[in-house]
C-alpha cells in the first residue's frame, strides 16, 4: 500500500510518500498554491503516478490537543479529498513537526533560505513516518 503524506499550509503543501511496503515515507515536494483547484490539478498527478491508496494529512493541533483554527481548514480539505479521490484520509496529529523539520535542517547545516524551500515536504515525511510507526506498531 503507498500513502501520501501531506502538510497543508495557507499558501503550501508539504508532500511525502511512503514505500510500497508502508514502512519508510521519504520527502517528494512542496506545492506551491493559490487556491485548492491548482493545488487539486497538481495532485491528480502525483496520485495517478504513485499509485497513491490512502492520504495521511497532518492535523494542526494544539499543544495541548484541542483542535486549533488550523483544524478546521484541514478538515474541509480532508472532505475535498476523499470526495475527489474516493481514498481513506487519516488525520494525523502533527503537533511540533514542523519545529522538528526545522531542527534537522539546522543540525545539517542547511541555511535559511534553503530550509524554507523544504521545511513543509520535511514536515509532511515527519507526519507520514509518524503515522507508518505507530501503524506497524500496532500490528
Amino acid at each position: 500500500m503507498v500513502y501520501l503524506g501531506l502538510d497543508l499550509g495557507s499558501k503550501t503543501l508539504g508532500v511525502s510518500v511512503s514505500d510500497r511496503t508502508g514502512i519508510i515515507a521519504s520527502s517528494l515536494e512542496v506545492l506551491r498554491y493559490n487556491e485548492y483547484s491548482d493545488l487539486l490539478e497538481k495532485l491528480d498527478k502525483i496520485v495517478e503516478d504513485r499509485k497513491v491508496d490512502v492520504f495521511v494529512l497532518g492535523n494542526p493541533l494544539n499543544l495541548n490537543g484541542t483542535p486549533s483554527t488550523r483544524t478546521e481548514v484541514s478538515l474541509e480539505f480532508k472532505t475535498i479529498l476523499e470526495e475527489r479521490y474516493q481514498k481513506e484520509v487519516v488525520m494525523q496529529d502533527e503537533r511540533l513537526s514542523t519545529v522538528s523539520a526545522n531542527r534537522l535542517l539546522i543540525s545539517n547545516d542547511t541555511k535559511r533560505k534553503n530550509r524554507k524551500k523544504v521545511v513543509d515536504k520535511i514536515a509532511a515525511t515527519i507526519i507520514l513516518q509518524s503515522y507508518l510507526d505507530r501503524r506497524n506498531n500496532e500490528r
